[in-house]
């Protein structure tokens, strides 16, 4: 067995190998689900405090904010969520998948799709994030059976091989779906079972037309000694006043795995910036309120 996921050696061999042909894998059972049941509740309760003061119906929000429910940086105001953000089996088994002696926290997020959301447009991660290196991966973790009908996700075999692409989908623009969407693989996936993509995997997710919330929750994690890679503003570097190219290595981005003698971070300070973009994010609690 591997200390780092707690899986046989030849078992984890075939899921690097699966991941790296193919830019994404389901890793099934990762998480014992009774042990996942009790932090799902926990990253229930903490959106819903998040989210108390959007009383938006889904025709009233964008096209972006009608693909999910967002909220980021959840560890960090809900100390009781950081045993799902720092679990050490996803941390390392990302960490295995990357090939990485260690690995850094970039953000985590809830990603809720509502009854009736839209499909969330196909598009690659690391292009949104100043990062040089392309060591990044996300562990996708549902927290309830999901399917084609609730909102699976969908990945493009082998996409990650391909030159990034910034796809804007913050405008929404669906475009490009169906002829991206033809080529993805569907994933569907049960509590405790961990799926885990690269940074420059094509991905997208199907709408939810079932009557209940799609409910999950990701984190993103980046090889330790990564370096950020432009001036394109994000509070997992902005904060920490990490320079370009420099190593990226603050309170923001702590490391993940292995846990420095066994305890969860801390988080570090957000700066006070009064502007629209972080007005707004405070007020449909995307981001963690400075109270």
């Amino acid at each position: 067995m591997t200390a780092a996921t707690g899986l046989a050696r030849a078992d984890l061999a075939l899921l690097q190998q699966q991941y790296e042909r193919d830019g994404f894998v389901a890793v099934r059972q990762l998480i014992d689900p009774a042990e996942l049941a009790a932090l799902a509740s926990t990253v229930i309760d903490a959106v819903g405090r998040r989210k108390a003061h959007d009383t938006r119906s889904l025709d009233e929000k964008s096209r972006y904010e009608q693909s999910f429910v967002q909220c980021q940086y959840l560890w960090e105001d809900n100390p009781a969520i950081r045993p799902l953000t720092f679990h050490q089996a996803v941390c390392g088994m990302a960490a295995a998948l990357m090939h990485a002696p260690a690995v850094r926290l970039w953000h985590d997020q809830a990603l809720f799709k509502e009854p009736g959301g839209k499909p969330t447009q196909a598009h690659q991660d690391h292009p949104y994030w100043p990062i040089a290196e392309d060591r990044t991966i996300t562990a996708w973790i549902p927290l309830i059976p999901v399917d084609r009908t609730t909102g699976c996700m969908g990945y493009v075999p082998g996409s990650h091989r391909e030159a990034p692409q910034f796809v804007d989908i913050f405008a929404g623009d669906d475009s490009a779906g169906p002829q991206i969407e033809s080529k993805a693989v569907f994933v569907p996936a049960e509590p405790g079972d961990v799926l885990f993509h690269h940074g420059r995997t094509m991905h997208m997710a199907m709408p939810n037309a079932s009557d209940h919330m799609r409910r999950a929750y990701t984190a993103i994690y980046f090889a330790d000694g990564c370096t950020r890679g432009g001036d394109r503003p994000h509070p997992s570097v902005d904060r920490d006043g990490i320079a370009v190219g420099k190593v990226i290595d603050g309170a923001a981005t702590p490391i993940a795995w292995p846990l420095p003698q066994g305890r969860f971070p801390e988080p570090g300070p957000w700066p006070n910036l009064d502007n629209e973009r972080t007005r707004r994010a405070l007020e449909l609690g995307i981001i963690p309120s400075r109270g």
